[in-house]
């Protein structure tokens, strides 16, 4: 009786084998089923599947998932309605993440999927029919696994501010990869088979964060590359425009008012180079604030050097606009003029002049007191290539055009300047270009040029007269002192410093 029960039961070796036999990968396996693309060798594909997870031990996700990268069918082997299909089955073997770090580890299957990318790469650029919002969604996820990261902090740029453009830059050693998927929605983004009034669900605004969060990548190809994309995704989404603005927007704020640390404020300068230049007038008061607010403190950080030509050409597409604008975007520059720093003091007075080429008479007389009086402190420095780069100014005929018909007003403020330089300034290059322009105030305006020097010198006079005055009524009252007794907590009288400030 016993016998006859034990034979009833199922072997135990059989019911491993039948738990084992019909086993396969979740990953791809399960893409392809769902896609309706089978392998012909199961045999085979289930030993390559088995070696392949022992060698992705190195990847980001388990090697259960990432043994599942294989390649898959060429588009061109499969009938056109299953095209999107497998658009989104490669799409999904794309998610798979491999480490860098180690060029050695997981080496046939990162270029396994490197090979899958520029597959991808060529069927978008081929035109394929319309996306569908299955295609969008698999696009966007890929991208979103690849791309989104966070970059560790930036020791470099905190320990010098970002002033130093001699460090050599950083690259991302998983490039291969990336470029190939910047590539990828470069042309995704670009292509006619996409659907924007579809795609905008899909690409919304937590999608262009990130993608904004990236432009603080060490790696300048990066940068470049969300540039182009970001600058498309900006045309390419009308409905998105107002807020990729207000986004840059406050990336500037907080690099100007907290961090002073960004990489990637060249590149978005560059692309609201454009933006301004579309601009329909007359200008929203959005965009206004917006010169007023962030472009015009981006002036103020140490490392301005870095964007400054990008910035430079940002302004001027505002003034080129309206040119009502001229008299707030000089005001904003002589509030955050760098006293203590010549090499921006040069850059502010480049900028100055190229804005000066384009203004008209109403808005230079709104600005030339403050400005020229600024100018006049420039041409005093004792850098000697602030005081030459403010003296080329003169150099300039729009600039001359504009000083000859406001002679009455510039002169007696620019005048003191020049005299203090020819009789103290150090440098024989400024001494020459100083004489140069006392000699075109004197071809442009001889009286009046000898009514101001002759003003000049009766202020020199009434000033020496009263430095005298001073100095003998200081040495009166040490004089008192010294006959005086000190006695408890009586006050002592001390020499003051002699001292002096210019500007």
């Amino acid at each position: 009786m016993l016998k006859q029960i034990l034979s009833k039961l199922p072997r135990k070796s059989s019911k491993s084998d039948s738990a084992e036999s019909p086993r396969t990968d979740p990953g791809s396996g399960a893409v392809a089923a769902s896609n309706g693309i089978q392998s012909s060798n199961s045999g085979n594909l289930v030993s390559a599947r088995s070696n392949a997870a022992k060698r992705m031990s190195s990847a980001v996700f388990p090697a259960s998932i990432v043994a599942g990268i294989e390649p898959l069918l060429a588009f061109k082997d499969v009938p056109s309605t299953e095209k999107q299909n497998l658009f989104i089955s490669k799409l999904n073997l794309c998610c798979m993440i491999f480490d860098f770090e180690d060029p050695s580890k997981s080496f046939k299957e990162k270029d396994i999927k490197r090979q899958l990318l520029t597959e991808l790469v060529d069927f978008v650029d081929t035109g394929p029919p319309r996306f569908t919002e299955q295609a969008i969604v698999a696009m966007c996820k890929m991208c979103a696994v690849n791309l989104f990261r966070v970059f560790p902090p930036n020791y470099r740029s905190s320990s010098n501010g970002g002033e130093n453009d001699d460090d050599e830059p950083v690259f991302d050693p998983a490039w291969s990869h990336l470029q190939l998927v910047y590539e990828l929605l470069l042309k995704f983004v670009i292509s006619s088979s996409l659907d924007a009034k579809i795609a905008k669900k899909f690409v919304d605004h937590s999608f262009i964060l990130r993608l904004l969060d990236l432009f603080d990548s060490d790696d300048p190809r990066e940068r470049e590359c969300l540039k182009t994309i970001m600058h498309r995704v900006y045309g390419k989404f009308m409905v998105h425009r107002p807020f990729i603005r207000r986004a840059v927007s406050n990336i500037f704020y907080r690099f100007v008012s907290e961090s002073e640390r960004h990489n990637g404020i060249a590149e978005l300068l560059e692309i609201f180079g454009s933006v301004i230049s579309g601009f329909t007038l007359p200008l929203k008061e959005e965009h206004k604030i917006f010169l007023w607010r962030a472009l015009i403190p981006l002036h103020k950080p140490k490392s301005l050097g870095i964007y400054f030509q990008q910035l430079s050409y940002c302004v001027t597409q505002f003034i080129e606009k309206d040119s009502r604008l001229t008299s707030i975007v000089i005001k904003g520059l002589l509030k955050y003029w760098p006293i203590t720093n010549s090499q921006k003091e040069v850059m502010f007075l480049g900028e100055v002049e190229e804005i000066l080429e384009g203004i008209n008479m109403v808005e230079f007389q709104k600005i030339m007191v403050p400005l020229f009086w600024r100018i006049g402190c420039c041409i005093n420095s004792f850098h000697f290539q602030v005081a030459e780069r403010a003296l080329f100014l003169w150099n300039n005929d729009q600039i001359i055009n504009l000083v000859t018909h406001n002679r009455q007003v510039i002169l007696p403020i620019i005048l003191p300047a020049l005299e203090r330089n020819a009789q103290t300034h150090w440098n024989q290059v400024v001494l020459n270009l100083t004489l140069n322009v006392r000699k075109v105030f004197t071809e442009m305006d001889n009286m009046l040029f000898l009514s101001c020097h002759a003003q000049y010198k009766e202020e020199e006079a009434n000033q020496s007269l009263a430095e005298k005055r001073r100095k003998e009524m200081w040495e009166r009252l040490e004089s008192a002192a010294r006959l005086k007794p000190i006695t408890g907590n009586t006050a002592v009288m001390v020499t003051p410093l002699a001292t002096s400030i210019a500007c």
